[in-house]
């Protein structure tokens, strides 16, 4: 039978969740970025077509960047409590 989990078993568990999260926003942070470089680059014509993709894309990434803010405080309160 298995063992229950302790308290620093679940912390470390939580731990290593948000350091993954936190990865996942920073790849989505990096995509919408270098996204929103090659839309930049387009011509204007391509560019004025894609408008709506570039306001979606700026919305995206403020979001993921907010997200992010927020997890890099979790993880630091599950840093503090395995101390």
């Amino acid at each position: 039978m298995n063992e229950p989990l302790t308290r620093k078993d679940i912390l470390s568990s939580a731990l290593f969740a948000r350091e993954q999260e936190i990865m996942h926003y920073q790849i989505n942070i990096d995509n919408y970025t270098l996204a929103l470089e090659e839309l930049s680059a387009l011509p204007a014509n391509e560019a004025a077509e894609l408008s709506g993709f570039l306001a979606q894309l700026t919305g995206l990434l403020a979001s993921e960047l907010l997200e992010q803010k927020k997890s890099k405080i979790m993880l630091r309160v599950i840093q503090r409590q395995l101390e």
